[in-house]
């Protein structure tokens, strides 16, 4: 009896006829001056997700065009230094060239 009633409920509101069944329960459950305010905290929330969403959007393409040379840049850096020091890298690895540049800076200070 009670699903048929459904069933019948459910075959004559439609689509919109939903939306105003909601607020009408709506009103009734938290009462009229009440209903602003929620649409009001409820609209703030939808705000605040949109910008997290454009954020965390904004960060991952940051994130993306970041530059891959990090393996390479390093290597530039040791090489910059090892010119400065007058160390000659090309037969080095990056291993090698630091403990070159660590002995160089070592040597130097003992001068002092």
């Amino acid at each position: 009896m009670v699903a048929e009633f459904s069933n019948l409920i459910m075959g004559i509101v439609n689509g919109t006829e939903w939306i105003v069944i909601i607020v009408v329960i709506a009103i009734v459950i938290f009462g009229a001056k009440k209903i602003p305010d929620i649409a009001r905290s409820f609209g703030r929330a939808t705000t605040e997700y949109e910008k997290a969403k454009i954020e965390a959007k904004n960060e991952l393409n940051r994130i993306r065009n970041l530059p891959a040379g990090g393996i390479q840049d390093d290597r530039e850096k040791l090489e910059s230094v090892a010119d400065t020091l007058g160390i000659n890298y090309s037969d080095k690895n990056n291993f090698e060239l630091r403990a070159a540049i660590q002995a160089e800076i070592d040597k130097d200070k003992k001068i002092i």
